[in-house]
């Protein structure tokens, strides 16, 4: 339920509109307008940067414990993805993620819901213009240099293998909840699953392609050197493929005796 539908609604129409699957990741909500949902892209995910940085730095200045430290960076990570995907998600899907965006383009193509071209031009660029200054303005939130080239190589093997396991596990989990209408729980489902992605994951699961640029413009705690990011970009990309497999696979339509799809 949005802010702009009407107070008077009827009691009929609050029934169908609670029963009716609510926007979130991999479901762009029609009828809005594209320069809206470009901006809700856009501040979306220079939100979720801004906290990824800022929380990681935050943590730095508090604690010599990288343990700590990444606790509270993905503690920190987990509250501000769900406010902001209850937040934009009726406006603009929240994708906040290239993979994301590129997927659900993909599966409208194949006759699903989601993105077309033109938004995909739309989006795609306003989720890493976002992200470039999520981490520009963390770093002027607490004294750093505005843009600084990050130093963390992050060209290890197993640590693109850990991006493929996380990416495709997004993917899988936030179309395998449009597959199955529970689209409502995408706010506490996708959150927690980065939550625990950052920990089980050896790449801390960056899973996202804009924020992954957006992350080598700070050399904090956070930050990942640009060396790191074509390698990092292009191992997302596989795993978002990946996810796709897996939500046609374990999400296979049945058919009804008649040879149709059944509903």
């Amino acid at each position: 339920m949005t802010a702009t539908e009407p107070v008077a609604a009827t009691a009929a129409e609050s029934d169908i509109a609670a029963d009716a699957p609510q926007p979130a990741p991999g479901a762009t909500p029609p009828r809005t307008p594209l320069i809206a949902r470009a901006a809700a892209e856009l501040v979306g995910t220079a939100a979720l940067v801004a906290i990824v940085v800022g929380s990681g730095i935050q943590a730095t200045e508090l604690t010599q414990d990288v343990a700590l430290q990444l606790l509270a960076n993905s503690t920190a990570t987990v509250f501000g993805l769900g406010v902001l995907i209850a937040l934009f998600g009726p406006v603009s899907g929240a994708h906040f993620n290239p993979a994301v965006t590129l997927a659900e383009w993909w599966t409208a193509r194949r006759g699903g819901p989601g993105v077309n071209g033109r938004e995909l031009a739309v989006y795609v660029p306003s989720q890493i213009a976002g992200a470039i200054a999520g981490a520009i303005l963390a770093d002027a939130m607490f004294g750093e240099p505005l843009v600084k080239w990050s130093t963390h190589d992050r060209s290890a093997g197993n640590l693109l293998l850990g991006e493929v396991v996380a990416t495709a596990g997004l993917i899988l989990l936030i179309f395998g909840l449009t597959r199955t209408d529970r689209l409502r729980f995408a706010p506490v489902a996708v959150a927690s699953y980065i939550g625990a992605a950052y920990w089980f994951t050896s790449s801390t699961s960056f899973a996202n392609p804009a924020v992954t640029i957006g992350r080598a413009f700070t050399d904090t705690f956070a930050g990942i050197a640009p060396a790191s990011v074509p390698a990092f970009i292009g191992v997302q990309l596989v795993g978002a493929v990946v996810g796709l497999v897996l939500v046609a696979v374990i999400f296979m339509r049945g058919k009804t005796e008649q040879g149709q799809p059944a509903a």
